[in-house]
Order: C-alpha cells, then sequence, then structure tokens
C-alpha cells in the first residue's frame, strides 16, 4: 500500500501523466454507454490516492499503536487486522470488512475450534467494541460480525457440521444499538428459528436505515430497467434506541 521506496511521489505522479499522455482510448462518457474503460479510470484514481494520500498511509502504520493497545487486540493475525480496521475507520474509510477464514469445518469442528480460533476472535473483537467506545467513535460506527449461513445443529459422521439456511446469528454493536440484548431464539434444539423470526430483508433495512439510506427506495440501471434497493423487509426495532 506504499510507493516502492527507489520511488518518490514526485517520480509517481510522472509516471502516472506519461501513462495518461499515452492512453488515447476513447472514453464514452455517455452514462448510457456504461464504458468500462470510464469505471476503470475511477479505479485506477482511487488506487493512486491510497498509496499517495498521507492520511491513508498513516492509517497503514500499526506501528504507531502503542504496544499496550496492540496487545490488548492480540498480536496475532485477526487482532491486528481489527486494530487496523479501527485505524481505517478513523481516516474516514466507510466500509472496512475483517476477513477470518476457516469456518467451513465440515470435518474435526471440536479440533479446529479448539486452543487458539475462537480465542483470537473473542479477544480481537472485545478489544475493538471496548476500544470505539473508549474512544468515543462507538456510536458513529457500526460493528457487525457474521458469516454468509448457519451450520447443521447436528454435528455429521466426520464430526462436523454442514450448511444450513434456516437459522444463524448475527452479533451488532454501536451505531446507537441498545448492548446486551438477545433478539430471537430458535426451537430447542436449534433447527429453525421460532421466536420473534427475522429475514436477510429485515436485516438490510435496519443496516440501510442505520446508514441514512431510504430502504425502500427504487433506483434505476442506465437502460431504465427498475431495482428495488430492497424487496421487502421491516425494521428491526431492537436495534433502535
Amino acid at each position: 500500500m506504499v510507493l516502492p521506496a527507489s520511488i518518490s511521489e514526485g517520480r509517481a505522479e510522472n509516471r502516472r501523466q506519461l501513462r495518461a499522455s499515452l492512453d488515447n482510448m476513447l472514453r464514452m462518457r455517455d452514462a448510457l454507454a456504461e464504458d468500462p474503460a470510464v469505471t476503470f479510470d475511477q479505479f485506477y484514481q482511487q488506487g493512486t490516492q491510497l498509496v499517495t494520500s498521507p492520511e491513508a498511509q498513516k492509517a497503514f502504520q500499526i506501528g504507531d499503536e502503542s504496544e499496550s493497545t496492540r496487545d490488548r487486540y492480540g498480536r496475532n493475525d485477526l487482532g491486528q487486522r481489527l486494530l487496523m480496521a479501527r485505524r481505517l475507520t478513523e481516516v474516514g474509510v466507510s466500509f472496512v470488512t475483517v476477513y477470518y477464514g476457516g469456518w467451513d469445518n465440515h470435518t474435526n469442528l471440536f479440533k479446529a475450534y479448539k486452543g487458539s480460533f475462537m480465542s483470537k476472535l473473542d479477544q480481537g473483537l472485545a478489544a475493538l467494541i471496548s476500544d470505539l467506545h473508549e474512544r468515543g467513535s462507538a456510536e458513529k460506527t457500526m460493528v457487525i460480525c457474521l458469516g454468509e449461513f448457519g451450520r447443521t445443529p447436528k454435528v455429521n459422521k466426520d464430526a462436523g457440521r454442514d450448511h444450513w439456511p434456516h437459522a444463524m446469528s448475527v452479533l451488532m454493536a454501536g451505531a446507537g444499538i441498545p448492548g446486551g440484548q438477545i433478539i430471537g431464539a430458535t426451537d430447542a434444539k436449534g433447527f429453525y428459528a421460532a421466536d420473534n423470526v427475522l429475514s436477510p430483508e429485515d436485516f438490510a433495512v435496519s443496516l440501510y436505515q442505520k446508514m441514512g439510506i431510504q430502504p425502500h427506495q427504487t433506483l434505476y440501471q442506465t437502460s431504465g430497467r427498475p431495482v428495488r434497493l430492497v424487496n421487502g423487509g421491516k425494521r428491526i426495532d431492537e436495534l433502535f434506541a
């Protein structure tokens, strides 16, 4: 995410100008044309700004954090990613995804989750939420921890759990969400959502409202085709104070 040491900012700008002078590809500026070259130019400019912006570069200097803060998040891949996420939000990055792979355990589930795998998540996520509150930025920052679907309540023959779309859990904090709640419940064996059943559309509506976006608006493609932002769904009132 930084310029090579051998290339100064001025030299990088000269290279950008050289590229622009050699690029004589005609751009179709009419939005209806949906010229991919125009979009590519925008992405290229975003990448250039990322490696030349002092604010962005400062956010990536995770070594500026105190040793105690880095220890608090955990000296591991996930903990330091979560700390980096907090730093990126502080310089104006609107959305940050922190990846923690390896959840698709169809086999050897209990062995996989013993030890550091779950403790990294517990420590790092707790540190992030606490840190945001202490820094006074929790009210304007929403933390969401989720996967893409649930897992079978019943362990399979290979000591794993398989894909299960009928019930899953989502952890949410910050952004004015009242804490200490459990919203909804499954049946006694965890197979199906049974109490206060919520849908992905309900989740999307609530998320958009938290961001100040009207979730039930209709948008239009350049061809004129209408597309609803969310197809149905209702606000999850418990997420709003």
